[in-house]
């Protein structure tokens, strides 16, 4: 299971003049706790920022799934909210389960797409509720870093 963080950095850009300006970026990273998902966001920002690197905010999301792409053309990411369907046997009534998942997509038909056939092999109904652009400009999954010996 992973631990989602919303990471808003304050880095500078360097606009077309020549000037340089303020901006804040969200990123995404999967980290065990609010200290590890600082530290794990600077250590991945750092080498593409000219100066001042600042951790604005972080918050936890919870994303239950996500289905990333290795299209050069899918550089968006979508928030989908998914309603799972199911029967409650006791009352006959159907209960509905929302989960956020995230896809990475180049736009709103190819992230439909995607989602679409990342969830092919599920065995319960669902019903899409919403899809939405976010503005994260990477993910960052946890990746297990073996040492040499």
């Amino acid at each position: 299971m992973n631990n989602w963080f919303e990471c808003k950095v304050v880095t500078e850009k360097t606009l077309e003049g020549g000037a340089t300006k303020k901006v804040t970026e969200p990123y995404l990273v999967d980290a065990l706790n609010f200290t590890e998902a600082e530290a794990r966001i600077i250590k991945e920002i750092s080498p593409y920022c000219n100066g001042q690197l600042e951790v604005k905010d972080i918050k936890r999301v919870k994303y239950s799934e996500m289905f990333t792409s290795d299209k050069e053309s899918a550089d968006k990411w979508y928030k989908v909210k998914c309603m799972f369907v199911t029967l409650d046997e006791k009352t006959q009534s159907e209960k509905r389960t929302a989960s956020l998942m995230l896809v990475q997509a180049s736009d709103l038909h190819d992230a439909l797409k995607r989602f679409d056939e990342g969830m092919k092999g599920t065995m319960v109904d669902y019903e899409i509720h919403t899809i939405q652009e976010t503005n994260l400009l990477d993910v960052f999954p946890f990746e297990v870093v073996e040492k040499k010996v």
